[in-house]
């Protein structure tokens, strides 16, 4: 099966399902401008060189029907767009990310690394505009199934910083991005607290070094999880 989506084009073999290495669910989180799509791109390189089966996508998006819905949340001109409405557009698209894509990966043996998952949701919808973080938990419960990810990486940067690097290096500036700093300061922090919650999911890692050290300390860190749980093929 192929789904193809923005960037991504992802291709689960029909192989046979004892020829597969155990899955692992790997999501990449972080303020704005912390690089996460470009250390995805790189990481993903380097593991399949490695041997792994690798499956590489985005949030929100990553199916044909997400990347409609992610459209219309990134569109600067729908600043009309209420806080609650703007949760449950990310959270249909999750949904369909995981029901389509992230699934049917793992239940093949990939290893899936997802730019952004269900705790942006926890920084930018509870943290950074304040709503119930009880009921966004229970939202995100019923659109993924309460599916987890197994390992979560942390790309922190300053948020001055990381908006200054997108801005220098060009980047299409969405509806989010355009937030005042302490919109993305209390996202930032509300990334903290999540880490505090579940350390043993949760590493931190320093965003603001050049692009090769980031992606060192990435691979390393990947290979080390994936070894410690017997999916090194």
């Amino acid at each position: 099966m192929q789904v193809t989506s923005g960037r991504y084009t992802c291709i689960l073999a029909d192989l046979p399902l004892a020829n597969l290495p155990l899955a692992m669910f790997i999501t990449f989180e972080g303020p704005e401008g912390s690089g996460k799509s470009s250390q995805i791109a790189l990481l993903t390189a380097f593991l399949q060189d490695q041997g792994f089966h690798i499956i590489a996508t985005r949030e929100p998006g990553g199916t044909p029907i997400g990347d409609q819905i992610r459209g219309v949340l990134h569109d600067v001109a729908n600043t009309a767009m209420m806080s609650s409405a703007e949760l449950l557009l990310y959270s249909a698209s999750r949904a369909q990310l995981v029901g389509q894509l992230v699934r049917p990966a793992l239940a093949r043996g990939a290893v899936v690394l997802c730019d952004r998952f269900a705790d942006s949701t926890l920084a930018y919808q509870g943290y950074g505009r304040n709503l119930n973080l009880a009921d966004l938990r229970a939202i995100t419960q019923f659109a993924t199934g309460g599916l987890k990810p197994d390992l979560t990486l942390l790309l922190d940067i300053d948020v001055e910083r990381g908006l200054a690097r997108r801005l220098d290096g060009g980047d299409e500036m969405n509806r989010l991005d355009l937030e005042q700093v302490s919109f993305h300061q209390r996202v930032r922090d509300g990334y903290y607290e999540l880490a505090l919650l579940e350390p043993e999911r949760w590493v931190i890692v320093n965003a603001d070094r050049p692009i090769d050290a980031v992606q060192a300390e990435l691979q390393q860190i990947v290979l080390e999880r994936l070894g410690e749980n017997g999916k090194v093929l």
